[in-house]
């Protein structure tokens, strides 16, 4: 009966160590021995493979601290990638899954960051993930391995030719090295940043990267005066194009934020807006700023946001219940049409911060508006007028 179990087990394969289970086991009739078969555990020198109740196989490596574990179909592909592992591990490096062995450009690092923040529920915002689409199709089929400086420079060079600025090719450069750095710290894949960081430096000394131009553009109140015409002029317009930029110029928002606002986030009484997802450098997501709606910039926001509910509907809930790129290309467009030069509609956010400081406001005090987190970023949006320092200074001696 012995001798008939164990040809059973091995003509089977179902234990690579079948003496040893039946040591371990005393049998009295057949059936409770072969109801055993649809769960165990086979155990190698290094790896453990153990049956599920599936029909799958769970294989594990425990080896020089390491642990990793995966799930196949098939017992000989455990065995296969198990081996793999073992060798993996003996020769110093970090064992594989199958998810992550495949993955050998990077066009593959760039797809496996994007999963990851998904997952975690942190989704890329809209221009970081632009930029990894471009670095998809510029670099995405080069083996991470062979991502050297030369590489990054001639990339560099690339887009400088095709009109990328200094900042936002050091943008592409940096998310580079995020890119490798993720996939070095959560999955172990070998990358080095260190080739990438002397490309940033020499793309520097050619000055293909640098710091922004601060501008220091603001309307004059004859262009302002134009635009507001302009819109008011236009009928098949359906955008309130004057009053959304009024009420940018009153609250020094974003014009993305301006049409994301709905009328839960107002509080009419505490004379507040509250902003979800503010941008921030960061992390935008859970940012939510509460600001103060004041009267101070020649624009009263409550009276901008009671002229909106005229226009209320049951398709949004939005108190501006408009697409925030069509504001800002309706802008353009008008700009362009009265031949008013440089000038865009981010430019309603520094002439915002501009008045609060105008009308007397502390940096504090304008930061809980405008939402900065240091003067250091606040003073690229202030631009301040000589001669409004007279009256500053005058209300001051008053107080």
């Amino acid at each position: 009966m012995r001798l008939k179990l164990l040809h059973f087990f091995r003509s089977f394969n179902e234990f690579g160590h079948a003496e040893t289970f039946l040591k371990l086991h005393t049998f009295s009739p057949f059936v409770p021995v072969v109801s055993s078969l649809s769960a165990h555990t086979e155990h190698t020198k290094l790896a453990t493979f153990t049956r599920l109740p599936s029909g799958s196989w769970r294989a594990q490596v425990r080896r020089k601290g390491r642990y990793i574990g995966e799930t196949f179909a098939y017992r000989e592909d455990a065995r296969r990638w198990a081996t793999e592992a073992e060798r993996t591990i003996d020769q110093g490096k970090a064992p594989k899954t199958t998810r992550i062995a495949d993955k050998t450009t990077f066009g593959h690092l760039i797809d496996l960051h994007i999963e990851d923040l998904n997952d975690v529920a942190k989704p890329i915002g809209r221009t970081k993930l632009e930029a990894l689409k471009l670095l998809r199709m510029g670099l995405g089929g080069k083996k991470y391995a062979e991502l050297d400086r030369k590489t990054v420079i001639e990339f560099g060079r690339l887009r400088a030719k095709g009109g990328t600025g200094p900042v936002t090719l050091g943008m592409y450069v940096g998310y580079i090295k995020t890119v490798l750095e993720h996939a070095n710290a959560v999955h172990e894949i070998e990358t080095t940043v260190e080739p990438v960081e002397q490309a940033r430096l020499a793309l520097k000394h050619l000055g293909l990267i640098g710091k922004s131009q601060e501008r220091d553009r603001r309307p004059t109140e004859d262009e302002l005066e134009r635009l507001f015409a302009y819109f008011d002029a236009n009928s098949r317009l359906t955008i309130p194009m004057s009053r959304i930029i009024r009420f940018a110029i009153a609250t020094a928002m974003r014009q993305d934020e301006i049409c994301r606002v709905t009328w839960e986030d107002y509080n009419p009484h505490a004379k507040t807006l509250l902003i979800k997802d503010r941008k921030d450098p960061r992390s935008k997501y859970g940012n939510d700023q509460r600001i103060p709606l004041v009267d101070l910039s020649g624009y009263d926001p409550i009276e901008l946001i009671e002229e909106q509910r005229a226009f209320r509907s049951n398709e949004s809930n939005r108190i501006f219940a408009y697409n925030g790129k069509s504001a800002g290309m309706a802008f353009y467009r008008a700009a362009n049409d009265l031949e008013i030069e440089d000038l865009t509609f981010h430019d309603m956010r520094h002439e915002g911060t501009s008045r609060l400081f105008e009308a007397g406001l502390q940096i504090p005090e304008v930061a809980l508006i405008t939402g900065h987190k240091d003067w250091k970023m606040l003073k690229r949006y202030t631009h301040l007028k000589a001669e409004h320092l007279h009256a500053i200074l005058a209300r001051r001696s008053a107080a």
